[in-house]
């Protein structure tokens, strides 16, 4: 069969096969189609990522070489081998978790989901010295209780040692040796090892937060949504704790987002040290400087002070530039460029008139950034309709649970269509 490989626009609305087996959505009931792994080099991975960004997330892959790429809800089904894991977890900007599935089976009642985890070989993955986590995923009319399912399962290979070697291993639930998945959609049950053990937007230069810190995951995929390269300036007037311009810098300067963390796959039996470091290595070297501006601004002094410790643990003190200022006072360097931000939706964070605010956010652009173009990130559907702006884009993203409006605005001199006639 034919390698399949697949190209992603900057603004994904579908995937764009390029050869005659076009890589399509798979709607198997099982949440992991043909996961079943063999002895070949190449094995089944899935990605975790965020809603909407699963097209992001399958170029990022096809890019660092995956193959066999499928898209699912939140996630994207892969092969690769190890050298592929490890790029998975040190590259990719919109991944979540990357799991490796090892075995699959039917369980009609608890007590078969017990025997069935218990018959597998784990010495392949575990010995009594070691440590071990088990988070369970439960989407089931015989099974109810995700925590119950992950405590049979951990019951189930704490007795395997038990019986075999008279003591077990510990558990672990916040830096295990390993950090195994269960998945049970209805009496389909997947185990799965998770190669990051820590989630994968947690970069490692975030110390600190301010009240309502953007998930960097979710930054990271705002900035890929734009198309923005690293080729233009790139402004958030309220930055809070620096996410987005962090991230911004981390893309321009071809910096990989793990490059600052450990994984869970370095603590693996069959973990390649020397592969690892070659690969971290060739990371490093690849990185470069910039010749644009990151700028952000914001007008709580507190939260710059995070800003600044965040920019400096993520090593871009030499890229990204803050100051204190409200956002009406915020004025670009040149003439054109990128602007993303997160202003208050006036749910955690509170602001008098949030209507009011958001008129007057439209108006400054309009009047101070022509020539770029903003994307703005909400939940207050009724502050975004006064704006006062034209929508260019309207998309749909989730931070955390709060359903947003991802919104572009064309910042024209002129009109837009005096603009099309130069």
């Amino acid at each position: 069969m034919p390698q399949r490989i697949i190209a992603i626009n900057p603004m994904p609305q579908r995937i764009i096969a390029i050869n005659p087996n076009p890589v399509g959505i798979y709607c198997n009931k099982s949440l992991f189609f043909e996961m079943k792994n063999d002895n070949r080099r190449n094995f089944k991975l899935i990605a975790k990522t965020l809603q909407s960004f699963e097209e992001l997330l399958a170029k990022e892959l096809h890019e660092i070489g995956a193959r066999n790429i499928r898209i699912r809800k939140r996630a994207v089904e892969f092969e690769g081998d190890l050298e592929i894991l490890y790029k998975a977890n040190l590259y990719t900007r919109t991944a979540v978790r990357i799991l490796k599935p090892i075995h699959h089976f039917y369980a009609r009642s608890e007590e078969e989901f017990y025997h069935r985890i218990k018959e597998m070989d784990w010495d392949e993955y575990l010995t009594v010295n070691k440590t071990f986590a088990i988070n369970a995923v439960v989407n089931s009319q015989t099974f109810t209780h995700s925590q119950y399912m992950a405590l049979k399962a951990k019951d189930a290979i704490a007795d395997r040692f038990r019986e075999k070697e008279g003591t077990r291993p510990s558990v672990d639930v916040e830096n295990p040796s390993l950090r195994i998945n269960i998945h049970i959609s209805d009496n389909d049950c997947n185990v799965l090892l998770d190669s990051s053990n820590v989630s994968l937007h947690k970069r490692g230069y975030r110390e600190r937060s301010h009240l309502a810190p953007l998930n960097e995951v979710l930054a990271a995929g705002m900035i890929m949504l734009t198309g923005w390269d690293g080729q233009k300036d790139l402004v958030d007037p309220m930055c809070g704790s620096a996410t987005i311009l962090i991230e911004g810098a981390l893309i321009a300067t071809n910096t990989p987002p793990g490059l600052n963390r450990s994984f869970g796959f370095q603590k693996w039996p069959d973990f390649d040290k020397q592969l690892w470091e070659d690969i971290r290595e060739r990371a490093k070297a690849e990185t470069h400087p910039i010749d644009i501006n990151i700028m952000g601004s914001d007008i709580d002094g507190r939260v710059l002070d995070v800003a600044r410790n965040n920019i400096t643990e993520a090593g871009m003190d030499e890229w990204i530039r803050v100051a204190k200022k409200p956002f009406d006072e915020s004025v670009p360097k040149q003439a054109n460029g990128c602007l993303i931000t997160n202003p208050p939706y006036d749910e955690r964070l509170k602001i008098e008139d949030v209507e009011a605010f958001y008129k007057s956010l439209g108006d400054h652009l309009k009047q101070h950034y022509q020539g770029f173009e903003a994307w703005i990130l909400s939940s207050n559907k009724s502050a975004l309709k006064r704006f006062g702006l034209k929508t260019s884009k309207r998309l749909t993203l989730y931070n955390g649970p709060l359903e947003c409006k991802y919104h572009q605005y064309e910042l024209y001199a002129g009109s837009k269509k005096a603009k099309y006639k130069e």
